[in-house]
């Protein structure tokens, strides 16, 4: 299991081909990686990510442990940027392996469901307009509740 939070961009490619090495026992491996996306009302110049380093780590990893023994994961990797990021780059990845595609892909549903809104960050995005605070959307606290 690996947890990563970073301001670096990563290779997608790399790190999925990585993780899926070595992984003869599982299989399937379900990745995803999410795109910052621009905003409806205004041209998305940046997102500003916020962490508090060391919180973030350990409230990532408490996750990840969940999900690896909840549906017993072979292996998870989770990968969060922090910093300036600007329309199109990629923000997280998820990735699970697992004996059956079930287990890899509802692991992977959570783990995303509770990086979008229970993680550790504060997103702030910038327009022509201006900036502010992302604030948390009802549905998704409500994807929580399945889990």
């Amino acid at each position: 299991m690996r947890v990563v939070v970073q301001d670096a961009p990563f290779d997608f490619g790399h790190e999925a081909q990585t993780f899926a090495s070595g992984h003869n026992s599982m299989g399937a491996i379900v990745t995803f990686t999410g795109i910052v996306r621009d905003t409806h009302e205004a041209p998305l110049e940046a997102m500003e990510i916020e962490h508090y380093p060391g919180m973030t780590e350990a409230a990532l990893t408490d996750i990840a442990e969940q999900a690896m023994s909840r549906w017993s994961l072979g292996d998870a990797l989770v990968i969060h940027r922090h910093g300036r990021l600007v329309p199109g780059e990629m923000i997280m990845m998820v990735a699970t392996a697992a004996r059956h595609r079930k287990d890899a892909f509802e692991a992977a549903e959570f783990l995303m469901d509770y990086l979008k809104s229970r993680a550790p960050f504060w997103k702030r995005e910038i327009t022509s307009q201006g900036a502010s605070w992302v604030a948390a959307r009802d549905e998704d606290e409500a994807a929580l509740e399945r889990w």
